[in-house]
């Protein structure tokens, strides 16, 4: 081969800039990869308040009406009350329209998801679900720590509590 006079030999200049460019490729890349990772956190944070927000919504949605059902539960324990009376005194055919009454509204009740906490005397108490107000001395050990009487029944709407039982506990 003839020598043209060109040295195939890169000259110092291009190698700087070949170098530089090498540079410049390898710090583009870096800061794409920091982008990436930024974009992926801002999505996943983004996620993640959606379903927060979301998830408080619902939470809202079941409770919106405890304020009201609380204020009702006052008649209800009046229904509940009257109830007691006149089985007692065998009164049902004269109040037929008070019983018809008093179930369309616990209905009600029930369809915006007021349930009523089962608890009856000879369970264990329990501070988390139950409200003592009273204490009484017991004859045995095995009524100690067991709720004897229910003074006012609880009620729980969805799984919040609204309205703990109030209890008399044996000690």
């Amino acid at each position: 081969m003839a020598n043209t006079g060109k040295s195939r030999v890169n000259s110092p200049k291009k190698r700087k800039s070949a170098n530089n460019s090498s540079q410049k490729l390898n710090d583009l890349k870096t800061e794409l990869n920091e982008e990436k990772d930024k974009y992926l956190r801002l999505f996943a944070e983004f996620e993640n308040f959606k379903k927060r927000t979301a998830k408080e919504r619902l939470e809202l949605f079941k409770t919106a009406g405890q304020d009201i059902i609380s204020s009702l539960l006052t008649i209800l324990d009046d229904f509940n009350r009257a109830e007691k009376q006149y089985k007692k005194n065998d009164l049902t055919s004269e109040i037929e329209g008070f019983i018809l009454i008093g179930n369309k509204f616990k209905d009600i009740l029930k369809n915006n998801d007021l349930e009523e906490m089962l608890t009856k005397p000879g369970d264990e108490f329990d501070s988390d679900k139950h409200e003592a107000i009273s204490q009484i001395p017991v004859n045995t050990k095995n009524k100690k720590g067991k709720i004897i009487d229910i003074v006012e029944k609880g009620y729980q709407l969805g799984e919040k509590i609204i309205r703990y039982p109030k209890v008399v506990v044996g000690k």
